[in-house]
């Protein structure tokens, strides 16, 4: 039952994390009359203008987390960042004080790439790339060179590329151990070096954990793959179905489920959407991230879907049915914000919305800086191509002034330079690759070496294991033998 808000009978949603996606987050949840506490590190994030409370805290510290939770009493806690407490959510939830959506365990291990690298793969038997692990500048040299160069240096408290590097070789090393320290979300020492993939290109597959209306059973959906291009970690467009081909969206679905699945306790915990990044390779497919919550490529969504990525956690999390259908082809273009500077405005928006299949959404942050995300195009089209190029144009409409300039007397006819946006030709379907022992094949891909984790995952010179086969699905997560033939029932 759903009580009213700023009532004796409301149900109480509090957000650590008040940003773009926790904004859309509060206002699908407001719609079904739930009170919404939006919670940061700063005052007036998008969140905080939408919700019915607004509170600032340091959202590391557990005293202040635990506080702000226990003067609101929420039924449920949604962390839409990664930089919390995750000890207070440990607490709260053990003290049956409110429910940690997805689950305490889920922020904990998602948080740490370490814990969620050795879940994936020493527990599920996910295929990853190789990696290694480093808590010194010289653990993490040798890491490298056991690893192999190129490679890819992150912190394991971190995410969307903060403290990322790549290394071309060993004179790299020193630098990128400064980054993985300097740049993290969290204060910590340790970094993963991860083997490059050599994949054809990568999605977000959005994986719904939801009660099944039939069966009153927790059930996983999934959306239309999504295709994205990042640049130095983060994501600057994204567009929907991403075409990949049957056998990949089999395996791709497999890995989703099982990932999924376990974030929480495959009964009632472990509700809400998921972003699972995978690595596609021709039918392979390598587990790479999963966010527990909505993705920033998911914002595509807001176009394509029936039930925007944000509509379905709000109802996975009240234990509503939802629906993954989608409704056309589309695009997203990150619109950044190209100052560095308080209280920008926004010329161009006129222009760029007279495009009828193009929507924005300016997220109302109060400080910008020159490549902080501010807003993004949305775009349909009959085909993906259209739709990247109908949402790259708005984008580029928009233009980010300074408070006392003057609107400009024409609309822009270049990309936007901050963020240097060449958008390639979108990756084509690839014909089915001969089956070679099951979705994955048992051996290593183009004469590289063969996925998975070298020797015991620890800093030091290691040769790399072979790939482990998949593991079979968890109680409650099925598996997905044979790939239906286009994205979206429950499995």
């Amino acid at each position: 039952m759903i009580g009213t808000p700023l009532s004796s009978t409301a149900v109480k949603v509090l957000m650590l994390g008040s940003g773009e996606l926790g904004k859309e987050v509060t206002i699908a949840l407001q719609r079904f009359g739930v009170e919404v506490i939006a919670v940061d590190r700063y005052a007036d994030a998008p969140a905080h203008q939408v919700a019915h409370h607004a509170e600032v805290i340091d959202m590391t510290d557990a005293e202040q987390v635990r506080a702000v939770i226990d003067k609101h009493k929420p039924h449920y806690v949604l962390p839409e960042i990664e930089a919390i407490a995750t000890d207070a959510l440990e607490d709260v939830e053990r003290d049956g004080i409110a429910e940690v959506i997805p689950s305490a365990k889920a922020v904990s291990a998602t948080l740490d790439r370490e814990r969620i690298r050795r879940l994936a793969d020493e527990e599920l038997g996910l295929p990853t790339s190789p990696y290694l692990f480093a808590g010194s500048l010289d653990e993490m040299r040798r890491a490298a060179t056991s690893i192999g160069f190129p490679c890819v240096v992150k912190p394991v408290m971190s995410s969307s590329g903060k403290g990322q590097s790549v290394l071309r070789g060993p004179d790299d090393v020193d630098a990128a151990w400064e980054a993985a320290r300097t740049g993290a979300r969290v204060n910590n020492d340790r970094v993963i070096v991860e083997g490059f993939v050599d994949f054809d290109y990568e999605i977000t597959l959005l994986t719904v954990r939801a009660v099944d209306p039939a069966t009153g059973k927790l059930t996983t959906y999934f959306c239309d793959p999504i295709g994205h291009r990042q640049v130095a970690g983060d994501y600057v467009e994204s567009w929907q179905p991403q075409p990949m081909s049957q056998i990949a969206y089999g395996t791709a679905r497999s890995v989703a489920a099982r990932i999924a699945t376990a974030m929480g306790d495959g009964e009632t915990t472990g509700r809400g959407v998921f972003g699972v990044e995978l690595f596609v390779k021709g039918d392979e497919v390598y587990f790479s991230e999963v966010s527990p919550r909505p993705h920033d490529t998911g914002l595509v969504t807001l176009a394509t879907q029936r039930l925007s990525e944000f509509e379905l956690h709000a109802r996975a999390v009240l234990g509503l049915p939802v629906d993954t259908r989608a409704v056309s082809p589309g695009a997203s273009a990150v619109i950044y914000g190209r100052h560095d500077a308080e209280a920008i405005k926004f010329a161009g928006v006129a222009q760029a919305l007279a495009d009828p299949s193009v929507d924005l959404r300016l997220f109302g942050k109060p400080e910008s800086f020159a490549k902080r995300r501010m807003g993004v195009a949305v775009a349909i089209a009959p085909t993906t191509d259209v739709a990247r190029q109908k949402a790259s144009r708005a984008a580029e409409l928009v233009q980010p002034l300074l408070a006392d300039a003057d609107e400009p007397s024409a609309p822009p006819t270049v990309a936007q330079d901050t963020v240097g946006v060449t958008r390639p030709p979108q990756p084509g379907p690839r014909p089915p690759m001969p089956p070679r022992g099951g979705p994955m094949g048992p051996g290593p891909m183009g004469g590289r070496p063969p996925m998975g984790r070298p020797g015991p995952g620890r800093p030091g010179p290691a040769g790399p294991a072979g790939p482990r086969p998949m593991a079979p699905p968890p109680p409650g997560a099925p598996g997905t033998p044979g790939p239906p033939q286009r994205p979206g029932p429950p499995v």
